[in-house]
């Protein structure tokens, strides 16, 4: 399935969806979750906060790996796309999202959720993650749902 790229919020979207479905979002792989969407992530699902810091204690997770965390029909990714203040790298984003896409499949969820990401002061450009969510989507049992722009608690709306 190609990646349908929609405005809305992201979260709201995650914790309210009725459907078997999994959210991801960009991790540093030190564990910390401290800027961005990480932040939002660690207080409304504080014990993925803390399995996610347990398991990237001590160096353990690395670049473009992911760790996945579960409560019941809902799953969270946390994408190892960055270590520290060091500029992420393209080739871990494509390494995470593959991972992502395919861990969902596997779950038997019908849908990952995306916030736009990689635009931060460290970040990388934004056309070139949207090509590769774009090319990861593609051909994929999982309908992947990117939040292109946030629009606070309202219901995901295809742009125009």
């Amino acid at each position: 399935m190609p990646a349908n790229f929609v405005k809305g919020d992201v979260l709201t979207e995650a914790m309210q969806g009725a459907d078997a479905r999994a959210f991801a979002f960009p991790a540093d792989c030190s564990g910390t979750m401290d800027t961005g969407i990480a932040v939002a992530v660690r207080q409304r699902w504080p014990a993925m906060a803390e399995a996610f810091r347990a398991h990237a204690e001590g160096g353990k997770m690395q670049l473009g790996e992911v760790f996945t965390w579960r409560e019941g029909d809902f799953a969270i990714h946390a994408l190892g796309i960055q270590k520290g203040g060091v500029k992420p790298k393209i080739s871990s984003v494509e390494r995470a999202l593959e991972t992502a896409i395919q861990r969902t499949h596997e779950a038997r969820m019908v849908r990952l959720l995306v916030p736009r990401f990689g635009g931060g002061k460290t970040g990388l450009d934004w056309m070139r993650v949207k090509r590769v969510l774009s090319e990861a989507a593609a051909s994929r049992p999982v309908d992947v749902v990117v939040f292109e722009q946030f629009v606070r608690t309202q219901a995901a709306a295809p742009e125009s």
